[in-house]
């Protein structure tokens, strides 16, 4: 297990997830949270989320069982304007992850009418950023997300 192979495996949940935009998958929980999982080999993600908007979740992937790397995200689209609009866009630009930095979408992504971006420090083991939603100058949605490693530690 190393750092490459949970960015390859962060890739393939993601692209599988909620930016392919399959909810058939997705599991609607007791607590009125919406869960989808992804396993591949030894790896398995959990990514849950409540609401639709604003929105919050998590998504947390497993080595062998074991609680490997965590992000947390909180996002929401301004008001008088249409989560329906938005949303597809975002997933859209879920789609085109960084391999590099697989938290969520490129620094940037253009679409008419939209520009996405994305402005992320750190590095898989530890990092936070914000994606923003803009039509022209004006922006329309707008999320936080912080995450890295967990359970590392020996001893």
């Amino acid at each position: 297990m190393n750092i490459k192979q949970l960015c390859v495996f962060l890739l393939k949940a993601n692209q599988a997830g909620y930016a392919s935009g399959n909810s058939k998958k997705w599991i609607k929980e007791k607590d009125k949270s919406t869960t989808i999982v992804f396993k591949s080999g030894n790896w398995k993600m959990h990514d849950s989320f409540f609401g639709g908007e604003p929105y919050g979740g998590r998504e947390v992937v497993f080595y062998k069982t074991k609680p490997f790397w965590i992000m947390v995200y909180y996002g929401r689209v301004k008001k008088r304007i249409n989560p329906k609009e938005i949303y597809p866009f975002l997933q859209k630009a879920l789609s085109r992850m960084p391999k590099n930095a697989p938290y969520r979408g490129p620094k940037s992504l253009a679409g008419k009418p939209f520009r996405y971006t994305n402005q992320w420090e750190g590095t898989i083991d530890g990092f936070s950023g914000q994606e923003s939603i803009y039509k022209n100058k004006t922006q329309l949605y707008r999320a936080n997300y912080i995450g890295g490693l967990v359970d590392q530690r020996k001893g």
